[in-house]
């Protein structure tokens, strides 16, 4: 039986950092830990067409800031800035707390595990070839400079009356190697024929021993 591990969870600490920062309690962490997945899931369901990378969660003593990191910021935004300040208030109603919205650019989306991922389940969900979304996905992943990559998808494929699994994959993946950056994300693509396909994308993007806290 194979032991798996997360490739980002075995990587906290070497050359990525968490996703929510800050400390807490015993008798406060269960409520915070809520309010973060309450964040994290209303900013992806509200940002989704902007292609969402990560949610960043920093809580200070009186304010918590909350960082999206987005391929298309002037979609995130709207126009005037009307999409951002009613997610803002949003997030303020959810956690009854002070909360500071801000957006960053992805510099290469292409280098994104979970913009591909959830760029191919989108794909998939209008009835697209799964093939060539993945073979599509794989040539602008290399283009754009990575040294690896692999690509599932799972499911009845093309309406098949049985499932099965497409994979591709390209350059190479280190499973255990601490330093490499390797991106991993998982989605999923609700069809109307073939019901649920999982998605998983592997990205290794190079090998780096600092923690950036804003990639």
């Amino acid at each position: 039986m194979g032991r798996k591990v997360h490739p980002k969870a075995i990587r906290m600490g070497i050359n990525r950092t968490w996703d929510s920062m800050w400390y807490a309690s015993k008798k406060d962490f269960p409520k915070l830990l809520q309010e973060d997945l309450m964040i994290k899931k209303k900013v992806s369901e509200v940002m989704n067409d902007a292609g969402l990378d990560s949610v960043q969660v920093k809580r200070g003593i009186n304010k918590i800031e909350v960082i999206a990191f987005v391929a298309r910021p002037g979609v995130a935004i709207g126009r005037g800035g009307e999409g951002i300040d009613a997610l803002q208030k949003e997030l303020r109603r959810i956690t009854q707390s002070a909360v500071e919205l801000k957006v960053r650019e992805v510099n290469k989306a292409d280098l994104s595990a979970r913009i591909v991922a959830r760029t191919i389940a989108d794909g998939i969900e209008r009835r697209q070839p799964s093939k060539f979304l993945v073979l599509n996905a794989k040539e602008k992943i290399m283009q754009s400079g990575a040294k690896g990559l692999r690509i599932w998808v799972s499911g009845r494929i093309n309406n098949a009356s049985q499932a099965r699994t497409v994979k591709v994959s390209e350059g190479s993946v280190p499973a255990q190697t601490l330093k490499a950056d390797v991106d991993y994300a998982s989605e999923i693509a609700q069809t109307a024929d073939a019901g649920l396909m999982g998605v998983k994308v592997w990205i290794y993007r190079g090998d780096k021993t600092e923690v950036d806290r804003e990639d």
